[in-house]
């Protein structure tokens, strides 16, 4: 008799995360078919994860990413995927094209590459989203913030509004860049951030994006959906969404939003 081992014989996938982070693992485990796994490669370097050149028609990956590449290479995955919504909002324009080509020439042309941001723009199209509603995390300042919603619409996308997260009288005189190092991602609670996106979500938002891998937030997809009566997507359920789309594994996962029953 055998006993499931969580091998992954369907489809292995890499994916580059936040060094300190434990949601995107926890959220992606949580929503993996059977015979499908997950292995994580974690960066320390502070966003983007890599850096245009002079001339601004390539990029220098971080000595993070190109370690975890070529570790990466040898894995025999079917899809890797650049797992930090923050880098495409500070890289800008034409920066997800730009990594992707370079992480390429080091894992190989038989590997599908993708990051966050492609995937989310993926899944809204995918949706029929034209309209989301934007959720930020709290710990996203208004710099950030400001450039999420400038590359969403060089990006053609024009949201019905938008949301950076409260989470709670405890952390609202925390400085923001000091949240994630105090302890707020491991201190997340989703049922108020449920509720907030209720109460917020404006009648105009034909869907909801949940930005941020690092964001506690699929457990709430499906009550939102079903309250809301509209596509919820999250950047996590996005990129594995778009993995199993690039690996040819087309399960019908529920409880996790319809996305991810298409």
């Amino acid at each position: 008799m055998t006993a499931k081992d969580n091998w992954g014989w369907k489809a292995r996938f890499g994916m580059f995360i936040v060094s300190s982070e434990a949601v995107p693992e926890a959220e992606w485990w949580a929503m993996l078919p059977p015979d499908v796994s997950v292995h994580a490669a974690r960066v320390a370097a502070p966003a983007p994860w890599a850096s245009w050149n002079a001339e601004r028609n390539a990029v220098q990956l971080s000595a993070d990413l190109a370690r975890g590449a070529e570790h990466f290479r040898g894995m025999r995955l079917s899809a890797v995927v650049l797992g930090h919504s923050s880098s495409s909002l500070v890289g800008g324009a034409g920066w997800d094209a730009a990594v992707v080509a370079a992480l390429s020439e080091i894992l190989g042309p038989e590997i599908a590459v993708t990051t966050n941001a492609l995937d989310c723009f993926a899944a809204l199209e995918a949706s029929g989203v034209e309209r989301p509603f934007l959720v930020f995390p709290p710990w996203f300042n208004d710099a950030t913030l400001e450039k999420g919603l400038a590359y969403m619409e060089a990006h053609g996308i024009a949201p019905s509004g938008h949301l950076r997260h409260d989470p709670g009288p405890g952390w609202r005189e925390v400085p923001c860049a000091e949240m994630y190092p105090r302890g707020l991602g491991f201190e997340q609670q989703i049922e108020p951030l449920y509720a907030q996106i209720r109460a917020a979500c404006p009648k105009a938002a034909d869907g909801v994006l949940i930005l941020g891998s690092g964001f506690r937030c699929v457990g709430i997809v499906e009550a939102l959906e079903r309250d809301l009566a509209r596509p919820v997507i999250t950047a996590n359920q996005a990129s594995l969404w778009q993995c199993l789309k690039r690996a040819g594994v087309k399960p019908e996962i529920e409880g996790y939003g319809r996305l991810l029953r298409l």
